[in-house]
């Protein structure tokens, strides 16, 4: 969601800080191959089949976002869902920004960016994800988004290490973030 779009829709855009030269929009079916290379790429998210990305973006685009460089193509996604057992929390599945794009803000813009839209839009009142306890960037990314919105953290082991067949792999700590201030009325 660009700042326009967001003052036509009536959302707070005041924590809409979007890289120059890129703009945030709903991923499209066309969209999941790249979307797949990102997640590749970044040599840390645990990667999902390229039909999984595909079904992401087709299912889940309402709860998802792509940022476009100036061809349109996508340079970081955010993939979310609304966590059916809490319909005002919005789930974050994983966040990818190709390596070019990296340290310009903008996986905080898409994340501001995703939860102003279901905010607006959904009703959302609160994120949750999980992150492992070596992921100090994704740690810093939540910390800092709930600092910005003046949302608390609480965090949690959701599954041990154990659990995982494949062997070696980190605990997923949940953080749940909240409750999210509502997004300004429609002018």
């Amino acid at each position: 969601m660009t700042a326009a779009q967001a003052a036509l829709a009536g959302v707070d855009t005041e924590f809409l800080e979007m890289p120059e030269g890129l703009e945030l929009d709903t991923p499209r079916v066309e969209d999941g191959a790249a979307i797949w290379r990102i997640a590749r790429d970044s040599k840390v998210l645990d990667l999902n089949s390229s039909y999984s990305y595909l079904l992401w973006c087709r299912d889940f685009a309402a709860t998802s976002v792509v940022a476009r460089d100036g061809d349109g193509e996508p340079v970081g996604f955010i993939t979310g869902y609304i966590r059916p057992e809490r319909p005002q929390t919005l789930v974050v599945w994983q966040v990818a920004v190709d390596h070019a794009q990296r340290g310009r803000g903008l996986a905080a813009a898409l994340l501001d960016g995703l939860t102003l839209r279901v905010a607006g839009g959904l009703g959302v009142r609160s994120v949750e994800t999980t992150i492992t306890p070596d992921n100090a960037p994704s740690n810093r990314l939540f910390t800092s988004f709930a600092e910005r919105h003046g949302a608390a953290v609480e965090r949690e082991v959701l599954f041990d290490g154990g659990l995982f067949p494949d062997g070696g792999h980190e605990p997923e700590v949940l953080y749940r973030i909240g409750p999210l201030a509502a997004p300004a009325p429609p002018r």
